[in-house]
């Protein structure tokens, strides 16, 4: 048997990036017209390169995690690259303030790049690494499709399916519910039956407006309602989806097992979907993914795409991805979708490459 030794971690470097938004997302919290990423940069001591993004919502956010990088890469310079080991070695140096918010950010992109410069110190993709095949994922489309007026949301979900997808996501919470219910009806009529039509209230409702807007779109050929209340309410959660009849998606915010455990316990949902920045980058994103399947729950993505295309091949229950362009100005090789699938490249590590020659461009100094 060969032995294999652990590459040892040089250091780490975060860099904070604003690229401009192809097209605005007007949600109910509020509207982004730019991605703003903490990008992380792994070395180890033979020089392979691991590479992981943060989406850090604001500039100075982004901007704020860069010395935190810096402090946490002299902490654990020397260590072997073992991503439990280094995951523990995270949670001790945060642990006073708490591994929560940018900080679990921070952590999940450290535990991200170390996966990605393992796999590529192996030769293989990163699903390939982890034991899964390479299948093409299927993918929604969620740019854009924001708080639009009715007329424009449909001319935008009509342009979205360029690329084969077949599905679509639609913001919802104005308002006024028949705002969004006239926003909803329109781009139904206008898209082919066959397409699946994700809503998003983005946490928006009252438990009682959330119960009743949620009876009133299972009449409207929605896929699935995600987050119609606040994230952290399964009990009333819970009662909306054995209500309703339209599926209630939920996980987004799941910021490690124990939520994910309390919201699968209290059946507060009939999907998960896992956020790489929140659940613990690829570490977090198995063992969430086997709780998920432990309670038979399929498993969608939030943002991400390039490394959550590899852990949904390697995920029991996969479900759809979500796809975002946020990141490909700084890309070398951004996603490929074919058909409405992601394509999973056959280059070693999860995907992410910076394309150094733009990257100056969109840094946030």
């Amino acid at each position: 048997m060969t032995k294999f030794d652990p590459p040892v971690l040089r250091s780490l470097t975060g860099t904070a990036v604003r690229l401009p938004m192809n097209r605005p997302l007007g949600t109910s919290a509020r509207s982004i017209d730019e991605a703003c990423l903490l990008l992380l940069d792994l070395l180890t001591e033979d020089g392979v390169a691991g590479h992981a993004y943060a989406f850090c919502y604001q500039p100075s956010i982004a901007r704020s995690l860069v010395p935190i990088v810096a402090e946490l890469s002299t902490q654990l310079a020397g260590q072997l690259l073992v991503p439990l080991d280094l995951a523990r070695a995270v949670s001790r140096y945060f642990r006073l303030p708490g591994v929560t918010g940018p900080l679990a950010m921070v952590a999940s992109s450290v535990d991200t790049a170390a996966w990605d410069a393992l796999a590529k110190a192996a030769g293989m993709p990163l699903a390939t690494y982890l034991g899964a095949a390479r299948h093409p994922i299927p993918a929604y489309n969620s740019n854009g499709l924001g708080l639009m007026a009715p007329e424009a949301a449909a001319d935008e979900a009509e342009a979205l399916l360029e690329g084969g997808f077949t599905g679509v996501k639609l913001r919802l919470g104005r308002g006024h519910f028949e705002h969004d219910l006239a926003t909803v009806r329109a781009v139904r009529k206008r898209i082919p039956d066959a397409v699946r039509l994700m809503v998003d209230f983005n946490q928006a409702l009252t438990f009682s407006d959330a119960m009743t807007y949620a009876l009133a779109l299972d009449q409207e050929g929605v896929y699935w309602i995600e987050e119609p209340t606040r994230h952290d309410d399964y009990r009333h959660m819970a009662r909306i989806a054995q209500a309703a009849r339209t599926p209630i998606q939920i996980g987004e915010n799941f910021t490690g097992l124990a939520p994910m455990a309390a919201a699968l316990e209290a059946d507060a949902s009939d999907y998960v979907m896992l956020d790489l920045d929140r659940i613990g980058g690829v570490t977090g994103w198995q063992c969430a993914a086997g709780l998920a399947a432990a309670y038979g729950r399929e498993v969608s993505s939030h943002l991400f795409p390039e490394v959550s295309a590899h852990l949904m091949a390697a995920t029991p229950g996969r479900h759809w991805l979500e796809y975002v362009d946020w990141a490909n100005p700084i890309l070398q090789e951004p996603l490929v979708i074919k058909d409405g699938m992601a394509i999973i490249s056959d280059s070693p590590g999860n995907g992410l490459a910076w394309n150094d020659d733009v990257l100056a461009k969109y840094r946030l100094d």
